[in-house]
């Protein structure tokens, strides 16, 4: 499996994968617009002829937090590890935007935490992340989880070796 920018040309097939887990209220539908507006910021998986199996999208929100959003995976090739591929690849380009943690919000929560995401308060999270749940069938009673990744800081090195204080009585 190829993993890749998308290009306007796979918004149909972003459409039918996303179409398909929208209808069991798994995830938020989009429409063809909201697609083609925001198709940079998906990635796509294509199988050996050339077909999207799979998408994911990153979207920005701040200088320091992202969502992956529209995680969808065709479920001839569910179980093979593309789920996973096409988090990682999200979160490489969330690095290589030096954003430094991305959450989302699912019910697929033990698969998100072997991705290396945990738990945390959905109202921990900015309030502006909530304008797109207005439009989910399911608002407000919504059951998805919040979890997020983020970059761990760097050990300082080089340092000198603190000696422990002596105390005297």
């Amino acid at each position: 499996m190829n993993i890749r920018p998308a290009r306007v040309g796979d918004v149909p097939a972003i459409y039918e994968l996303i179409r398909v887990f929208a209808e069991r209220n798994l995830m938020i539908r989009r429409s063809l617009g909201e697609l083609y507006e925001s198709i940079r910021e998906f990635l796509v998986a294509g199988d050996d002829t050339g077909s999207i199996v799979g998408c994911v999208a990153l979207h920005v929100f701040w200088d320091d937090l992202a969502e992956l959003r529209c995680l969808a995976v065709a479920e001839q090739v569910q179980g093979q590890g593309l789920g996973q591929r096409l988090v990682e690849a999200c979160w490489d380009s969330a690095r290589a935007l030096e954003i430094p943690s991305v959450f989302t919000l699912t019910h697929a929560v033990a698969f998100f935490e072997r991705c290396g995401y945990h738990q945390i308060e959905k109202s921990e999270l900015p309030h502006k992340i909530w304008n797109e749940c207005v439009r989910c069938p399911l608002f407000p009673n919504c059951q998805e989880v919040a979890l997020i990744r983020s970059i761990a800081p760097e050990p300082v090195t080089g340092l000198p070796a603190r000696e422990p204080a002596i105390l005297e009585a």
